[in-house]
């Protein structure tokens, strides 16, 4: 492909990556910018360039060992939700916004360790930085078809830093406070993050199904490659050595790396996104694995005895096929997981480099004295700088010196220098004896070895046997060569160098730790990190200092920072918060740790610390005395917790008692009646239905028929109960408004018919004669399933009461001048006239036990009464002049 377009390519997709940055900095697109799942996309940029191309490099060269590189974040994953959730606990309340400010607070706001932590970084992250700029450069050549000329300084991968350097400038100083969240920088990654993933999922897809026949055809054909089965194997204890070592490398990175730290810690809004990444950022890295090893090994059977470069594999095989389209989609993944590595890292790296070392070194005393608004812009000017000069220094480290080494080994490289915190770091958060001494010395000592070990021959060129220094130690002294120290042969040098490195690092910063003991800061500092959920909701409290400080003064220092109006709102809620007067001239511990948080964000911990001390008169606090102060402190967190506890659980039961209170006004009347005639209406068919299942378990004698007739009744009573449950249900809808009617347009002469039709055989039965007078046709608008069932209760009541022999039912039909009116009349027993009043509540039946229904369950008439008034009807029942009842319902006549 022309070079020319390709750069166009780049540039159209860079202003696309700008328009998300952009986008996503709106207020109305909040939602979309700060959720669990862009979170979750972010922490993928642990997925560099390295991942993308070097992987596939390590893979065709040295088989399963890439694996170890995704093996240990992998396994220490599921603890995130305790050590990820506390680091960035700790981090909110502290406004920490870098690992650098995280480490040297824990150690007392050591100014030397957070500047040591930064040149460790530096160290570590530009040659990483290099790698990323090395994988554009030399991916772009191979998509254009083009060589790469080490002479020629102005290149692409010269406009692309320069771009790039630009971008990150812009977008990652937006804000002065430094643990501000970057929302455009974020959501930009997570978009990146999500293509370099389908981009690779193309490729692996294309060369695993489409170039061969799957996963077992590149495996059978790869099998008969030289070496195959040996690069594929584990192999023994030696190796078995090098993936432990390389696993808990990568398990350290995904910790220790700045950019990880950054989108992790500093860029999380909610503790609760954790929960999303605990799995999706696994089955990130589990997908993407998925493919690299079906790409190497089959970029080793097409190109067996080319001299290729394995890194470029994805480029090459689609390339090989004349798929220009692929080709050009899988640089861009690859421009992706480089750009979003550069960029965040960058950012971070800054961060550090102002906060921790040019501010407190050289800034800090012009700072001090000038106003807000010339600070803010200092401050911003330093870290654009910073960004800008970071990219452009590593470059020139890609230029002359990252040229000679494959992306696999750089990354490394830098795995290890990192891995030098991690004793620091973890120590920070679990061991509260370690120390500020023993973190420097175990820092200097660790990087000192792996200098000693790796980076000296590095530099001189790993493979080079002719270098005495490499082949014969230090003095020719056998003990001391750097890739076989005192005797150590069998691991890898990256191995080699991080055991070493981390041996005499652990061993120094416990030995230091114990042997001297640290200040009263260290120790407080100690307290608060390893119980940070103790002091979370009263994190000042927990703070011990003893001293003068006048409010005023520290006020004033805040307003060189802050600016006027968001001090004052600062000082009014840590005023409310904590109870304090806003007049109130003598400061206390917990203002002075607050302001220190305030101003940690703009220009690191160790100078807030300096600023503040500079106002106030501080006085020295034995270990006893801070270890009382800090238990006084948690008795005091306890017990507000428990009375904040206390009057929540109070406003919860009060607002209950409030509503159940309006329930019982409305519902009183209704409570005892409901409950007593349902429990006594449902108790009736289960005792039966339970004596009859009790007499067919316990009796095994029973004759057929008379088990038939059991069986019969738990059938019978069943249905009983179900037909109450529906009835029961059909009258909630009604007292509730719940139930609507289907008017259509009917005949009552007909429905009434219908009516009557099923319940012919009941009729015959019991040898009761039926009149129905229907002269004349009816028809309205009414909801006919609803007046069927009326009538079935009406007749069913009728049925239930006429007498065994000569029992009469009439129906009557009468046209009114506004309604039809429906009467229908037995000639049983009649209903007690003192109980017309009651007949059509519910549960008749059971509340008047003088009249004893054979079967029923006391609800038909209340539906009926419902279903009427629904109706715009009436209903009421009276006894016959001779002898029988009467009940008669009216519905109005409707025209629709």
């Amino acid at each position: 492909m022309n070079s020319i377009t390709l750069i166009f390519i780049l540039l159209v997709y860079l202003l696309f990556l700008f328009f998300i940055a952009h986008w996503a900095e709106k207020k109305e697109n909040l939602k979309w910018a700060n959720n669990s799942y862009v979170y979750s996309f972010s922490l993928a940029v642990y997925c560099t360039a390295w991942t993308y191309y070097g992987s596939i490099g390590v893979a065709a060269n040295s088989g399963l060992n890439y694996l170890t590189i995704y093996v240990g974040p992998i396994i220490i994953i599921p603890a995130w939700i305790i050590i990820l959730r506390k680091i960035i606990r700790i981090s909110r309340l502290n406004n920490v916004s870098s690992i650098a400010d995280f480490i040297s607070l824990r150690y007392g706001n050591s100014r030397f360790l957070g500047a040591i932590v930064t040149i460790v970084c530096l160290t570590a992250i530009l040659p990483y930085i290099a790698l990323q700029l090395k994988a554009i450069s030399e991916t772009f050549h191979v998509v254009t078809r083009t060589t790469e000329d080490s002479l020629v300084f102005f290149d692409t991968t010269t406009y692309v830093a320069i771009a790039l350097a630009l971008f990150a400038s812009y977008y990652g100083t937006r804000y002065v406070d430094a643990s501000e969240k970057r929302k455009g920088i974020i959501t930009a990654v997570a978009m990146e993050s999500i293509l370099k993933l389908l981009f690779f999922i193309i490729i692996g897809i294309y060369v695993t199904y489409f170039v061969f026949d799957g996963f077992e055809d590149i495996y059978a054909k790869a099998s008969v490659l030289e070496n195959f089965e040996q690069k594929n194997t584990i192999g023994g204890l030696e190796q078995g050595m090098n993936w432990f070592f390389l696993c808990m490398l990568s398990l350290f990175a995904i910790f220790l790396l700045p950019r990880q730290f950054h989108v992790s810690v500093v860029e999380n809004n909610r503790e609760r996104h954790i929960k999303t990444a605990l799995w999706l950022f696994p089955l990130y890295l589990l997908i993407f694995n998925v493919f690299v090893y079906p790409i190497a090994w089959g970029g080793n059977v097409l190109f067996d005895g080319d001299s290729k470069n394995a890194d470029t594999y994805s480029l090459l095989i689609p390339q090989y096929f004349n798929n220009t389209f692929l080709t050009i989609i899988v640089f861009l993944g690859g421009f992706s997981a480089a750009i979003s590595m550069i960029i965040v890292s960058s950012i971070s790296l800054s961060t550090m480099l102002s906060n921790n070392l040019l501010i407190p070194y050289t800034f800090l005393g012009k700072l001090k004295n000038e106003e807000q608004v010339i600070n803010n812009k200092k401050i911003v000017n330093i870290r654009k700088i910073g960004i800008f000069s970071l990219i452009i220094i590593s470059y020139l480290i890609y230029r002359f010196f990252a040229l000679d080494y494959s992306l696999g080994s750089i990354g490394l490289v830098s795995f290890v220098i990192i891995g030098q915190l991690a004793p620091a770091f973890f120590g920070a958060l679990f061991w509260r004896r370690g120390s500020r001494l023993g973190a420097i010395w175990g820092i200097i000592i660790g990087f000192a070895v792996c200098f000693y070990t790796l980076l000296i021959p590095y530099s001189f060129g790993i493979t080079n046997a002719a270098n005495t220094f490499i082949a014969t130690g230090f003095m020719n002294i056998d003990f001391l060569k750097p890739l076989a120290l005192f005797g150590l042969d069998y691991l890898s040098p990256i191995s080699h160098a991080f055991f070493w490195s981390m041996f005499f690092n652990v061993m120094t910063y416990f030995a230091v730790s114990v042997s001297f003991k640290g200040n009263y800061r260290e120790r407080n500092y100690a307290e608060m990190y390893i119980d940070i959920d103790k002091y979370s909701m009263n994190h000042e409290n927990a703070f011990v200092w003893k001293g003068t400080a006048y409010t005023r003064d520290i006020e004033k220092v805040l307003i060189k920072f802050l600016g006027v109006e968001r001090t004052n709102r600062a000082l009014n809620i840590f005023n409310v918060k904590y109870n304090v007067d806003k007049n109130q001239e003598l400061a206390d511990a917990r203002l002075v740790k607050f302001a220190e948080n305030l101003l940690t964000g703009h220009i690191g911990t160790a100078s807030a610390r300096i600023l503040i001390s500079s106002v106030v008169k501080e006085e020295k606090v034995t270990l006893p005395e801070v270890l009382k102060i800090l238990e006084e402190s948690n008795e005091t967190i306890l017990i507000n917790k428990k009375l904040t506890e206390t009057s929540n659980e109070l406003k919860k039961i009060t607002a209950q008692l409030q509503n159940a209170n309006e329930n019982l006004i409305t519902k009183d009347k209704q409570k005892d009646e409901f409950l007593d005639t349902v429990t006594h209406e449902l108790r009736t068919p289960i005792t039966a239905i339970r004596a009859a299942s009790e007499i067919l378990i316990d009796d095994d004698d029973i004759p057929e028929t008379l088990k038939k007739q059991f069986l019969q009744n738990i059938i019978s009573e069943s249905d009983r109960l179900n037909r109450l449950i529906d009835k029961i249900l059909d009258l909630e809808k009604f007292e509730t408004g719940k139930q609507t009617l289907n008017l259509t347009e009917n005949n009552l002469n007909e429905t009434i018919l219908k009516t009557i039709e099923p319940l012919q055989q009941l009729i015959k039965n019991k040898g009761i004669t039926l009149h129905f007078e229907n002269e004349t046709t009816f028809s309205f608008f009414y909801d006919e399933d609803r007046i069927v069932q009326v009538i079935t209760n009406l007749l069913s009541n009728a049925i239930k009461f006429c007498p065994d022999d000569n029992g009469i039912i009439n129906i009557r039909i009468k046209n009114k001048k506004e309604e039809y009116e429906v009467s229908i009349l037995d000639n049983g027993k009649g209903v007690n006239i003192n109980d017309f009043e009651n007949i059509f509540d519910k549960f008749y039946q059971s509340n008047n036990q003088n009249i004893k229904k054979p079967v029923g369950s006391g609800l038909g008439l209340a539906i009926c009464k419902q279903i009427i008034e629904l109706h715009q009807g009436k209903i009421w029942g009276q006894n016959n002049d001779k002898n029988g009842a009467c009940f008669t319902f009216t519905l109005p006549k409707i025209n629709v």
